[in-house]
């Protein structure tokens, strides 16, 4: 199954609320990767230009999306970037595809 880490970071009446009303996020994260079959690998808070991170996989990118809108719609974030994970297997079967591509750059 496919890997993504997603960045986010919470509005400031999200911190506000949990400030008041400490909970760990982690479960309701889980519960929503699995009710599309898929895991939970990590979650964490960071310093700096997002609030956290999580390590999902999915079965297929449609249900990762699934997830991600419906965490997006919910309101409590002020942003969140999902981005697909590569294994270096992928990466080099990408590379070795590559070269059968046609490219030619603009204006040549």
């Amino acid at each position: 199954m496919p890997l993504y880490l997603s960045k986010f970071s919470y509005t400031p009446e999200t911190w506000a609320r949990l400030i008041q009303h400490p909970e760990d996020r982690r479960r309701a994260a889980q519960a929503y990767i699995e009710s599309v079959g898929g895991t939970l690998h990590g979650f964490w808070y960071a310093f700096g230009e997002h609030d956290g991170y999580n390590l999902w996989e999915a079965p297929d990118n449609v249900s990762m999306a699934a997830v991600a809108l419906a965490i997006s719609g919910g309101g409590a974030l002020r942003s969140l970037e999902t981005t697909v994970l590569m294994s270096v297997e992928e990466t080099l079967d990408a590379l070795h595809r590559a070269q059968q591509v046609r490219y030619r750059p603009p204006g040549t």
